[in-house]
């Protein structure tokens, strides 16, 4: 069966919400991040600080470089989650096979829905509009036989737009893609593929499989897919959470030992509290410190480990100091893995860290 994908996605979410809100906020350049002053970076931001190159990741202080008149909020998360919730009720009056990516994007499965006669571009024009009149925010929408290409998709007529790829239409969408809107493809992955001559889909779909594979590993194979416009997943409503973390950026480096250990005191607690929300169905199966040098460079120590230890992240940090070299600590992570206890089946759907 020809399957039947909406990618949703809000456009510049945070922003959008603010700007909702906030009337005087609604024709300026916008972004939501964190100071400067504490060394903070951009979360997202409205589409007039985007024409200034503003964009998210970015450094609060280049933002500002950039954009000089940017006005930079702190945000409102528990405002987002709540929104989040009514555009989640929202979907769920077109299909019950939906599988959220982040508070303002998901995939929707409508293969077997009975309105606007089956068709899923009315279905997401409607799904749209709906957003739009009940919630005063805009999304952008792909639909698509397979999850990739529709979530590509969506990012084609942003802000507030939709990109129909019909079935007949896969293979020539795919082929004329560049590389870099594929899913998973970063910047470094990017330029690998250019120095072998690779740019677009059918690029990669003329190349030798087993050379891919033998430069890129197992993504080589995904990638080898995608060009033939293969993507088996289907829409998961339910998602397993398989790790937990808690971090902290600080305004100015440190590097002592002792505050790193009084760091991770403070994010040991903020992490127990957090696990103890998720219930009593998870396991602890490892735990790990993350590192970030003033240079930028991090580093990741995991060991196998059953529950959780403050002794035990502070041996780790001695270990994850030991490669410190003398730079100063930029941010100091804590992590646990996770696994369904024996005998039961988490539904809980995935979240971020």
């Amino acid at each position: 069966m020809t399957r039947k994908i909406i990618h949703i996605d809000l456009d510049c979410y945070y922003a959008a919400v603010e700007m909702r809100d906030n009337p005087e906020l609604r024709d300026i350049p916008l972004a939501i991040g964190g100071s400067q002053n504490r060394r903070g970076v951009i979360s997202t931001c409205n589409y007039i600080a985007r024409k200034f190159g503003v964009r998210s990741a970015m450094a609060t202080a280049h933002a500002l470089k950039l954009c000089p008149s940017l006005t930079v909020i702190g945000g409102n998360m528990e405002k987002y989650k709540a929104v989040s919730k009514q555009i989640h009720k929202i979907f769920a009056r077109y299909t019950d096979m939906i599988e959220p990516l982040s508070l303002d994007e998901a995939y929707l499965d409508v293969t077997e829905s009975k309105l606007f006669k089956g068709s899923a571009t009315l279905i997401a024009e409607d799904i749209r509009r709906a957003i739009e009149i009940e919630l005063g925010l805009t999304a952008s929408a792909g639909v698509a036989p397979i999850k990739f290409v529709a979530k590509v998709a969506s990012d084609i007529n942003k802000p507030n737009g939709i990109c129909v790829v019909p079935p007949n239409e896969v293979e020539e969408f795919v082929d004329n893609l560049d590389l870099g809107k594929i899913p998973g493809v970063g910047k470094v992955t990017l330029e690998k593929l250019n120095k072998l001559g690779l740019y677009k889909g059918i690029d990669v779909k003329n190349y030798d499989q087993h050379m891919l594979i033998k430069q890129f590993g197992k993504f080589g194979t995904s990638l080898w897919e995608r060009s033939h416009a293969i993507d088996r997943r289907e829409v998961t409503p339910t998602r397993v959470r398989k790790s937990l973390g808690v971090e902290r950026t600080f305004a100015k480096d440190i590097k002592t030992e002792q505050e790193c250990a009084d760091a991770v005191e403070t994010l040991y607690d903020e992490l127990v509290r957090r696990f103890a929300k998720i219930g009593d169905d998870k396991r602890i199966v490892r735990q790990g410190v993350k590192l970030k040098f003033d240079d930028f460079q991090q580093t990741t120590v995991e060991h196998k480990q059953i529950s959780l230890d403050k002794a035990f992240f502070l041996a780790l940090l001695q270990e994850a100091l030991s490669r410190a070299k003398g730079r100063g600590i930029r941010l100091i992570g804590l992590t646990v893995g996770l696994e369904p206890k024996e005998g039961q089946a988490s539904t809980q759907m995935t979240l971020e860290l």
